[in-house]
């Protein structure tokens, strides 16, 4: 998951990276998840691109290692 900021600039939560459809600059980021819902964030979409990379890349690097912490039979 992926810490994004909401437009007011107070409230932080996570998104499900594997739940985002896409990601829109109008010019506000607009995170569209395929349940339909929409989120306005004011982080850059390049941004909140880099820390979907980053997440997904320590889990596969989890996985490459085999961390205890990952559990291969869900991946698999």
């Amino acid at each position: 998951m992926v810490l994004v900021t909401r437009i007011n600039k107070v409230e932080q939560f996570y998104v499900n990276e594997d739940m985002i459809e896409f990601i829109e600059e109008t010019p506000d980021t607009v995170i569209s998840l395929n349940t339909g819902k929409k989120v306005v964030v004011m982080e850059a979409a390049e941004t909140v691109i880099s820390r979907i990379r980053e997440q997904k890349g320590m889990i596969m690097r989890a996985i490459a290692e085999g961390s205890p912490r990952v559990r291969r039979d869900i991946i698999q």
